[in-house]
């Protein structure tokens, strides 16, 4: 087999990726270097350092507007402003997997079962969550079909119980999540008919303010479980007020109208992702 040494310094009047005709030293299709050579490891640790750790790369200055701008970074992305930040998929996708990966390194129960449920009856207490969140009272009645699968899982002894719920939400709760991510937009869509605003303009800020939400409950789980003063307080009060003022910031309009608005969708977001822990759970149990 005949093998060709890798391009050292060479200039090419077509692009090595594309192969679109440059004259530049970018390739205005692909937006690929048009000399390339190949790096020297001095090379690929500055690169890193540029792009990912360096307090003015596009990582550092999107994570501190996120967390500390309501609302700005999708501002930016609907005026046009773009390359500078990371996209908003990315964005939601990272402090998603931070925040379930904290949440299981933290050990917080999120399938604690009462030792009392585990009785055979069909019942069975599922703690919410939320850190200190309250019991919700869920699977009281199911469909008689169900019902075999039900006391099956209720003649489990409670610590299984618990072990197969706490293994459903981190299997499938990420990806409800994610799932509701359309139905937020869907959500703002309504709480803002007539404004003209695209749904897509929703979907980038659900994306947004999602993020920010698995941020900050990142931090606070962190804060709680260093015991770190009043900071996950803080924490927590900056979490409610950042979404209206991110509202405010993007879509406009009296701080009277844009508090009801936020009312109306925390509350329909909340229903949401309780629905979405219930169905999780309701896999593991009826599986």
């Amino acid at each position: 087999m005949t093998t060709h040494p890798a391009p050292h310094d060479e200039e090419t009047a077509n692009c090595h990726n594309c192969g679109a005709a440059v004259s530049y030293h970018y390739c205005a299709l692909c937006g690929q270097e048009t000399t390339l050579h190949v790096p020297s490891a001095g090379e690929f640790i500055h690169e890193f350092v540029g792009h990912y750790i360096a307090l003015e790369g596009k990582l550092w200055t999107t994570v501190r507007k996120l967390l500390l701008r309501p609302g700005l970074l999708s501002a930016e992305y609907i005026a046009g402003r773009r390359v500078r930040y990371v996209q908003p998929l990315r964005v939601y996708l990272t402090f998603s997997i931070l925040f379930f990966f904290v949440l299981k390194l933290a050990g917080t129960p999120v399938g604690k079962v009462d030792e009392q449920a585990a009785t055979g009856e069909p019942m069975v207490t599922i703690q919410q969550a939320d850190p200190g969140g309250p019991e919700l009272m869920i699977l009281r009645a199911v469909p008689a079909p169900l019902q075999q699968k039900l006391k099956a899982f209720n003649a489990r002894p409670a610590a299984e119980q618990s072990k197969l719920l706490g293994a459903a939400f981190f299997a499938y709760v990420p990806y409800a999540m994610f799932i509701l991510m359309p139905l937020f937009a869907a959500y703002l869509k309504l709480l803002y008919a007539g404004s003209g605003r695209r749904y897509g303009e929703h979907l980038l800020f659900a994306l947004h303010t999602n993020a920010f939400a698995f941020a900050m409950f990142s931090l606070i789980l962190l804060a709680s479980f260093l015991n770190v003063g009043l900071l996950d307080f803080a924490l927590a009060v900056w979490l409610i007020v950042y979404l209206p003022l991110a509202m405010r910031r993007v879509y406009g309009g009296s701080r009277a109208k844009t508090f009801v608005r936020w009312a109306v969708l925390a509350l329909l977001h909340l229903l949401s992702i309780l629905a979405g822990i219930f169905a999780s759970y309701a896999i593991a149990v009826m599986a």
